[in-house]
C-alpha cells in the first residue's frame, strides 16, 4: 500500500519578520552577493498531484517520489541560499555595520520562508490526495 502520508516538516528560520526598506535590502543583497554562491537554482516544483479520487497507485507513488525529488532539491536550495548569506557577511567583514548584517539576515529569511512555504504546501496538497486514495481504498 501506499506509504505514510507525512512529508515535510519545517520550521522557518525566521518567524514573522516585516520587511523595513525594502528598496535598501535589495541593494545591500545586489551589493553583498557573492559570485561563487550565486548558483543556488531555485527548484522546480511538481506540476501535477494526482487526484486521489481517481488515481491509481502508481501514479500515487510517482507522485509522493516526485515529491520527496523536490524535497531534497529545496533542502540543497536552503543550504546554499545559508551560504550565500554567510558568505555575503563574510566578504563585508568589519565594514558592516550591525544593521546591515541585519538586513542580508532579513533577505536570507525571506528566502528561506518563501521556500518553505511552497515546499509545505506541495507536500500538503499531496498529503490531502494521499488520504483521499487511502481511503477509497482501504488495506484489506
Amino acid at each position: 500500500m501506499l506509504p505514510s502520508a507525512a512529508i515535510v516538516s519545517r520550521n522557518k528560520s525566521f518567524p514573522g519578520g516585516k520587511m523595513k526598506r525594502l528598496l535598501g535590502l535589495t541593494l545591500l543583497a545586489a551589493a553583498f552577493s557573492v559570485p561563487a554562491m550565486a548558483d543556488c537554482s531555485y527548484p522546480k516544483a511538481p506540476t501535477k498531484i494526482p487526484d486521489g479520487n481517481v488515481a491509481a497507485l502508481e501514479e500515487m507513488v510517482a507522485a509522493k517520489k516526485s515529491v520527496e525529488g523536490y524535497n531534497k532539491e529545496m533542502d540543497a536550495y536552503l543550504a546554499c541560499i545559508k551560504l550565500e548569506q554567510d558568505g555575503a557577511v563574510e566578504k563585508g567583514g568589519a565594514s558592516l555595520s550591525e544593521d546591515q548584517k541585519k538586513q542580508i539576515a532579513a533577505i536570507y529569511a525571506q528566502k528561506n520562508d518563501a521556500a518553505v512555504d511552497e515546499l509545505q504546501g506541495i507536500a500538503a496538497r499531496l498529503n490531502e490526495q494521499i488520504r483521499v486514495y487511502k481511503a477509497k481504498h482501504p488495506a484489506k
